[in-house]
């Protein structure tokens, strides 16, 4: 990442961006690989769409299920909890009138309610116990999980609650057999039928906790969720389901939130962990070199020279010295740069350097944390960065890391762990750290996270004058994001989306379309031509036409996401724990950066960027077909595609669905062009900024000529299958793409 671009946000587009900010952040990380920072949407006069966050997320209890599944508590607002599906505690009408039900339906947007009548008026009232999956709206989750559990009088007698309790375990069954069914990772459950439906809460603790665990103990384990969320915004409430947890599950089967020992001078305490946002923050002990996080931070010198410093020496030594010899070859990005993580945990280390201000360090903190989002990592550790030999103090470096994250968390971000890692003989430096964290914990934040820092006139990070997004990534997506979203706010009564994910619209998706279309003032209207898919958009009124278009932008999203899911599970026999890839850019003094530079002149093209695409488990897949259609050799083709399938195609390979030719005249299988010039023939139709050619080795065996609508190769008059079919010497069309192996990703432009 070189940086960010700020796009001021004025008008209808401030409006738009108010109603679909958290889903506009995630189609713009999809579709061009960009981190978005949302920022003063709030601060107009016209009042949010979207209620912000009032409350510091705390998560007071983390264990084990038997079965591997995490089980946690928190307390939280449901409606702003990041996971795959949140539950809602309903009624039989699925009439979202108050409580919860209300809170999440107004967060949600009105879909949650018309999804809801939709469901009642097609197949009649819910059963007590009974629980089904819809769409989210704008909540930031995929999924609602609307579930119906037994509702008493005021003051039940014993009779009526030992009638209810089964019904409350029939319900807790009922979601997790829909987690289950939609492969949901996460979900969190509020403690249904407490509160407006009178459960007494220590019996609904209770039965909660124990459902959960009898249910995973008795599974069939053909799909196991990674954590269920006991979610909860009062405290009464989350201290029966902290207790209930602790009391009904044994030692073998739970670890409590507390100091896991790192050695000398482990946590007595519990471990802090703050939420601030999607942001999820954790101070704990431990060497910084021992981490199992994406990115390891490091505070080096000046010179580069790891061998000074405490942490630097101990990164050292754990990575190995090509870590060394990486550092003084690299060039900085601001004042960070960044190498491998060679034999360390991590896939990258971050080194920061000359760390002699508060504002330097603030700013490289948050530097940090924005260069890893946008090099799409999940996690990141940092020791306590500036307390060596730079002259801060403790208190200095705790408040000013702290307040960085925080900074960091007010923007529209995906979900993210943050650790502070401390050094166990370092009892100073955690208490400074652990005192800051518990008043966050103690302390409501600013509404929204959008009001001034305390401190602000200490760091060189100015309040914005008006709206804006920030856009952080490479130079070319954030060019490519910026040029979208141009075209898209200043789109008059029109907007049409071209993506051929659209044939893989289900019945739910559908019904999204229709629902939409119901609108007086939007008409959306579905076409296929020539192979490509298109939805287009029309209506009188500009802002409800680019809300309706990111709603679709934001199925698609899913949409991919679901087939990346899908396409991982299929590969799984060929990797031996999960399907892994590296996208590694060339030196420009490489041999193979010039060579095919030299070729794309020729062509009228500039290349910028040669990245080398490694997939052992495409591989693996690759010479397995290349033994099954006995062919020995492979040819070198290219394919023309969108920069939002780049991460794609080297993630799960080649599909037909990236790169639809101008015209299928040869069938409707994945088109590779033998030369450049025969790719930017194929895929004249391009009009991005820059162009995306995926380099690949493919394997086309027996070849025939192809013709329209082709959806297999054709069998031949003997008893011979064709693997491929062609469309003269330079292009070739093959129907598997297991076929074909992505080696580089080419970023060009027109010279």
């Amino acid at each position: 990442m070189a940086g960010n671009l700020i796009i001021s946000l004025h008008g209808p587009s401030v409006h738009i961006v108010r109603q679909c900010g958290p889903a506009l952040g995630d189609i713009l990380h999809s579709k061009f690989g960009c981190t978005a920072i949302i920022e003063e949407v709030a601060s107009g006069s016209v009042p949010s769409l979207v209620p912000q966050k009032t409350v510091v997320s705390e998560k007071r209890f983390a264990g084990v299920l038997s079965a591997g599944i995490k089980l946690s508590v928190w307390k939280d607002d449901l409606t702003n909890v990041c996971v795959d599906a949140v539950v809602n505690a309903a009624n039989d009408k699925l009439q979202h009138w108050g409580g919860l039900a209300q809170a999440l339906s107004s967060r949600g947007g009105p879909q949650i309610q018309q999804d809801s009548n939709d469901y009642i008026r097609q197949k009649g009232d819910l059963k007590t116990g009974d629980a089904i999956v819809c769409a989210a709206g704008l909540l930031p989750c995929k999924k609602i999980i609307h579930a119906v559990g037994p509702s008493l009088t005021a003051n039940p007698s014993k009779y009526e609650i030992s009638k209810a309790k089964p019904l409350l375990q029939k319900a807790i069954r009922s979601i997790l057999d829909r987690v289950k069914e939609n492969h949901l990772k996460t979900v969190a459950i509020p403690a249904i039928s407490s509160g407006l439906f009178n459960f007494p809460l220590p019996l609904c603790a209770d039965t909660i906790v124990s459902t959960v665990k009898e249910y995973y103990e008795n599974s069939d384990r053909q799909y196991l969720p990674e954590e269920i969320l006991l979610v909860n915004n009062d405290d009464p409430t989350v201290k029966e389901m902290e207790r209930a947890c602790c009391e009904l599950l044994s030692h073998k089967t739970y670890s409590e939130v507390a100091g896991a020992g790192a050695g000398e001078g482990a946590a007595k305490s519990s471990t802090p962990t703050v939420q601030f946002g999607n942001i999820q923050l954790t101070l704990k002990w431990g060497r910084i070199e021992e981490q199992e996080t994406d990115v390891i931070v490091n505070s080096t010198s000046s010179d580069r020279n790891l061998s000074y410093g405490v942490v630097s020496k101990a990164l050292l030594k754990k990575a190995g010295a090509e870590m060394q010899r990486e550092l003084h070859r690299a060039k900085p990005k601001g004042k960070v740069i960044i190498t491998k993580g060679y034999s360390l945990k991590c896939k990258e280390v971050f080194h920061t350097f000359d760390l002699s201000t508060r504002e330097v360090l603030f700013k490289s903190v948050l530097d940090c944390l924005c260069i890893a989002v946008s090099n799409k990592h999940r996690s990141i550790a940092f020791p306590a960065i500036g307390t060596g030999g730079y002259g801060l103090s403790k208190t200095q470096v705790t408040d000013v890391m702290t307040e960085a994250v925080k900074e960091f968390a007010k923007k529209s971000l995906p979900t993210f762990e943050v650790h502070f890692v401390i050094f166990p003989s370092e009892v100073d430096t955690y208490k400074a750290f652990e005192t800051a964290m518990r008043s966050f914990q103690q302390k409501a934040p600013d509404p929204g996270f959008t009001q001034a820092l305390e401190h602000r006139d200490h760091f060189p990070v100015s309040k914005p004058a008006a709206p804006q997004i920030s856009l952080y990534g490479s130079p070319e997506s954030r060019l490519e994001a910026e040029r979208w979203l141009w075209c898209l706010f200043h789109s008059s009564h029109r907007v049409t989306i071209r993506n051929n994910f659209i044939l893989c619209f289900g019945e739910e998706e559908y019904l999204q379309l229709t629902r939409l279309s119901t609108k007086e003032t939007i008409d959306i209207k579905e076409s296929f031509d020539k192979g490509h898919a298109d939805i287009t958009v029309n209506g009188d009124s500009h802002e409800e036409i680019v809300v309706a278009a990111l709603q679709v932008e934001a199925m698609l999203c899913n949409i991919q996401r679901e087939f990346v899911r899908e396409e991982e599970r299929a590969m799984l026999p060929f990797s031996t724990e999960k399907v892994t890839f590296e996208r590694t850019p060339v030196d420009v003094r490489d041999v193979l950066f010039s060579e095919r530079a030299s070729v794309l002149i020729k062509e009228g093209l500039c290349m910028l960027k040669l990245e080398k695409v490694e997939n052992p488990t495409l591989r693996k897949m690759f010479d397995a077909k290349k033994q099954q259609l006995q062919c020995s050799t492979h040819r070198n083709m290219f394919q023309l595609i969108p920069s939002q399938f780049c991460e794609m195609v080297s993630h799960i390979g080649f599909h037909a669905e990236y790169a639809p030719p101008a015209d299928p005249a040869y069938g409707e299988g994945i088109y590779f062009a033998g030369t450049v010039r025969k790719a930017m023939e194929v895929w004249k139709e391009r009009n991005e900024t820059y162009l995306y050619l995926v380099e690949a080795e493919v394997l086309t065996g027996n070849s025939t000529p192809g013709r329209p609508g082709l959806i297999l190769p054709v069998v031949g008059t003997h008893p011979q299958i064709f693997d491929s079919v062609s469309g003269g010497p330079d292009l070739s069309v093959i129907f598997s793409g297991y076929q074909a192996l992505p080696k580089y990703i080419i970023t060009c432009t027109v010279a």
